[in-house]
């Protein structure tokens, strides 16, 4: 954590970038995208996994009997929904023990009207910027929208965050405010992490908050 807020690095795929993500101080989870049509889906299991990160698998709209295979073989601790999956779904997998990140994706202030439906369901929310492949987008969506957000599930934030955004990350306030989602911004191709970029933008926010 930096400043109690989670950090969150998704599109991991890498054995040695996923060693060298998880030793940066600060970094609370790792996610591992297991949509086949990202350019960043992890299709083989790594030579190395987390062993002190969080591990986080990101699935839309994929059969339950699939997410809970990809739970087992790669030890998840976390399920990141990115889909239209529905709060019954998010119930029958967060009985299995696994924790679920439901992502919605922010572009009116109507978007977030559906996210109480599954307040019961899930253990942490994640906005994320709209776009047609279901996050990724590397833009930014406004944040003000979620001021209108007065749930009791905390949120991880999404969506364009990059390594300029320390300043404007410590402008945003919000009760319910968890933590940070960084992806393709930080990235020098898809799937693989830049670690300077990365240790840089955390020791901004972390003067910064």
């Amino acid at each position: 954590m930096i400043n109690g807020k989670i950090i969150k690095v998704c599109g991991m795929r890498e054995a040695e970038n996923i060693q060298d993500i998880e030793s940066i101080e600060g970094i609370d989870m790792l996610g591992f995208i297991f949509y086949p049509k990202s350019p960043r889906c992890v299709y083989e299991l790594p030579a190395y996994l987390p062993t002190h990160a969080r591990r986080v698998g990101v699935f839309v709209n994929e059969d339950k009997q699939v997410v809970s295979m990809y739970a087992d073989r790669f030890g998840l601790n976390d399920v990141q929904l990115h889909g239209n999956e529905s709060p019954e779904y998010c119930r029958s997998l967060h009985s299995t023990g696994l924790k679920i990140i439901k992502a919605f994706s922010v572009d009116r202030p109507k978007d977030l009207k559906k996210v109480y439906d599954y307040e019961k369901v899930c253990d942490l929310f994640l906005f994320d910027t709209q776009c047609e492949q279901y996050g990724g987008s590397g833009n930014q969506f406004d944040w003000s929208i979620l001021h209108t957000y007065n749930g009791h599930v905390p949120f991880l934030l999404s969506g364009g965050i990059n390594s300029y955004s320390a300043n404007a990350l410590k402008e945003f306030k919000h009760p319910r405010l968890a933590g940070y989602d960084l992806n393709s911004r930080f990235e020098t191709k898809p799937g693989e992490k830049d670690p300077k970029r990365i240790r840089t933008f955390l020791d901004e926010l972390k003067s910064s908050l």
